[in-house]
C-alpha cells in the first residue's frame, strides 16, 4: 500500500513501454497485441484503483495514501488523493478500459495509437494525484502531447488545424500559470500542496498578500491574490473550458477520433474544474471572491449562449461538444458559489457529465463507424433498424437533458440550489439552461433515430454489436446508480468539501479583518 497510487499511475506507462520495445511490424498480430495489451494494462489500472477506493477514509478530510521523497533538484515526488480527488481518479480508470474497446476497429498505427492512450491515461492519473506545484505542472502540460498526437495523426480532415488550435489555446493559458507558480514558490518557499517534508509548510498553509495595489493606475483589489487567481485562471478556463475561451473544444471534438472525443470529454475537461478546486479556492480565496461575480456571469452566459449554439449545429458531434460547455458552466458556477450544495453539484456534475457526455460520443461514433459521416441530416428513421440504438441513445440524451432518476439530474439540482443561496439572478438565468439542453437534446434525437426509415443508405444499418453492447453497460449502470443513491458520492467529497469552505470562509473573515485594521490605521 506505502507505493499504490504510483503503482496505479504507472502501470499504463509501463505497457506503453512494453510496447515500444517488443512489439514491431503493422501485420494484424502485431495490431491485435496492441490492442490487447492496452486492455489488459487498462483493465489492472482500474482493478488497482479500486484498492484506493478501498483504503480511502472519506472522515479524514487530510491527504491519504500520501507518498513523499525527494526528487530532482530538490524538488518533492509527492503524490496523495482527498475526498475531492479520488474520485476523479476513479472515473478516468473507469472510462480508459472502455474507451480502449472502443478503439477495436483502428487500423492506422495502431501501436502508435495505443501507446499515446496509455501514457495519456499516466499523465491524467497524474493532474489528479501530484501534490507538489512542479509536479503537478508537468502532468498537466505533458498531457497536451497525447492529445494533439491523438487528434493531428488519426482524426478527420481538417485534424492538423484542430489539434494545433487545442495545443496552442490550452499551452498559452498554462504560461501565466507557469508565471504565477514562480511567484508562489517566491513568496511562500516550497512547491507543496499539502505539507510535506520535516518542516510541514505547505501552499494550502501559507496566506499570499491580498493587499490592495495598483499597476499603471489600475487599482487591483485583492493585491496579489488576485493576479495570482487570474493567471491560473487563465489556464484553468481554457481547460474546462469557459466561454468565451471554449472555441477550441468543437473542433477538437468534430475532428478528434471516437476514442480521442471520448477522453476529452469524460476526463480531461475536468481537469480545469479541479483546478479551481485545489487552487483558487483554498489558495487564493480574496482574489476569489473579487471575481467570482465574473466567474458567475460568464458561466450563465456559457450555459445559455452555447446551448443556443448548440441548437444550430448540423453535426453530431459538434452539437454535443457545445452540450459539453453548457454544462462546465454548470461545473463553474456550482464551485463559485462556495458552499456546500454548489461545489457537491460541482463535483458531482463532472463525475456525471464523464459518464453521459463519454456515452453520447460513443453513441456517435457507433453510427459513424457504419455511415462514416457525421451530419445530423444523413440520418432518420434509424429506430427501424437499430432498436438497442435507439433504446441507449435515448437513455442517454435524457440523462444528458437531466431527466430525474439519472446522474445528470443530481448534479444539475444541486448546483441550482448552491447557486441559488448565493446569487438569485445568476440562478434564475441559468436555470433557462435546462429548457435549452432539452430542446437540443430531443431535437437531435428526433431527427436522427425517430421517423420512416427514407434514406437507401440507411436501410443495411445494422445494430449494436456484443462488444458495443458491452461498452455502454457500465456507463448505463453507473449513470442510473448515481442517479437513485447520489450519496455513493457525496458521502466519499462531504467531509472535504465541507472543510475546503470551513477554511475558505475562515480566510475571507481573516482578510476581511486585517483590511479593516490597515483602513483604520491609515
Amino acid at each position: 500500500m506505502d507505493n499504490l497510487l504510483s503503482l496505479v499511475t504507472f502501470i499504463p506507462s509501463v505497457a506503453a513501454l512494453i510496447l515500444m520495445i517488443f512489439l514491431r511490424g503493422e501485420d494484424v498480430f502485431a495490431q491485435s497485441a496492441a490492442k490487447w495489451v492496452a486492455l489488459i494494462a487498462t483493465g489492472m489500472t482500474f482493478i488497482a484503483s479500486l484498492f484506493i477506493l478501498s483504503a480511502f477514509d472519506p472522515s479524514n478530510t487530510d491527504f491519504q495514501l500520501v507518498e513523499d521523497g525527494q526528487w530532482l533538484l530538490g524538488l518533492r515526488y509527492r503524490m496523495g488523493v482527498d475526498g475531492i480527488s479520488v474520485l476523479f481518479v476513479m472515473l478516468t480508470t473507469f472510462m480508459m478500459p472502455l474507451t480502449i474497446l472502443a478503439s477495436w476497429n483502428v487500423t492506422q498505427r495502431v501501436k502508435e495509437y495505443m501507446i499515446a492512450f496509455l501514457l495519456l491515461e499516466t499523465l491524467m492519473l497524474g493532474v489528479f494525484m501530484a501534490l507538489d506545484l512542479v509536479l503537478f505542472y508537468l502532468f498537466f502540460e505533458a498531457g497536451l502531447i497525447p492529445m494533439f498526437l491523438i487528434i493531428g495523426i488519426w482524426g478527420g480532415k481538417d485534424r492538423v488545424y484542430a489539434s494545433f488550435k487545442f495545443f496552442l489555446y490550452t499551452f498559452l493559458g498554462s504560461v501565466l500559470m507557469l508565471v504565477a507558480m514562480v511567484a508562489m514558490f517566491a513568496d511562500a518557499g516550497t512547491t507543496c500542496i499539502g505539507a510535506c517534508g520535516d518542516s510541514g509548510t505547505a501552499l494550502l498553509n501559507h496566506s499570499f498578500s491580498s493587499e490592495s495595489f495598483s499597476i499603471l493606475g489600475i487599482h487591483i483589489p485583492g493585491g496579489m491574490q488576485t493576479l495570482l487567481f487570474l493567471a491560473f485562471f487563465a489556464s484553468f478556463a481554457v481547460k474546462l473550458p469557459m466561454w468565451p475561451v471554449h472555441t477550441w473544444l468543437p473542433d477538437a471534438h468534430v475532428q478528434a477520433p471516437t476514442a480521442g472525443s471520448v477522453v476529452l470529454a469524460a476526463i480531461l475537461l475536468k481537469m480545469g474544474g479541479y483546478g479551481f478546486l485545489r487552487f483558487s479556492l483554498p489558495m487564493f480565496p480574496i482574489g476569489s471572491e473579487v471575481l467570482t461575480p465574473l466567474v458567475l456571469w460568464l458561466s450563465v452566459i456559457a450555459i445559455v449562449y452555447t446551448s443556443l449554439v448548440a441548437l444550430a449545429q448540423e453535426d453530431m458531434k459538434k452539437l454535443i461538444a457545445y452540450s459539453s460547455v453548457a454544462h462546465m458552466g454548470y461545473v463553474t458556477m456550482g464551485i463559485f458559489a462556495a458552499n456546500q450544495q454548489g461545489i457537491d453539484g460541482a463535483i458531482f456534475q463532472m463525475l456525471s457529465h464523464g459518464f453521459i457526455s463519454g456515452a453520447m460520443f460513443l453513441c456517435v461514433g457507433v453510427v459513424y463507424d457504419r455511415m462514416h459521416t457525421r451530419e445530423i441530416d444523413a440520418y432518420g428513421g434509424l429506430v427501424n433498424r437499430m432498436p438497442v440504438y435507439a433504446l441507449i441513445f435515448m437513455f442517454f440524451t435524457m440523462a444528458n437533458i437531466g431527466l430525474p432518476g439519472t446522474s445528470g439530474f443530481v448534479g444539475e439540482f444541486l448546483t441550482l440550489v448552491g447557486i441559488f443561496k448565493a446569487n438569485t439572478w445568476v440562478a434564475a438565468v441559468a436555470t433557462t439552461g435546462v429548457i435549452l439542453s432539452a430542446a437540443y437534446g430531443l431535437w437531435l434525437y428526433r431527427r436522427v433515430v425517430l421517423g420512416d426509415l427514407i434514406k437507401e443508405s440507411l436501410k443495411s444499418i445494422t445494430d449494436m454489436g456484443p462488444r458495443e453492447r458491452f461498452i455502454f453497460a457500465p456507463l448505463v449502470a453507473m449513470t442510473l446508480l448515481l442517479g437513485v443513491y447520489p450519496s455513493l458520492v457525496t458521502n466519499i467529497i462531504g467531509p472535504s468539501v465541507e472543510a475546503l469552505i470551513s477554511n475558505y470562509d475562515a480566510a475571507l473573515a481573516d482578510g476581511h479583518a486585517a483590511s479593516q485594521i490597515a483602513e483604520s490605521t491609515n
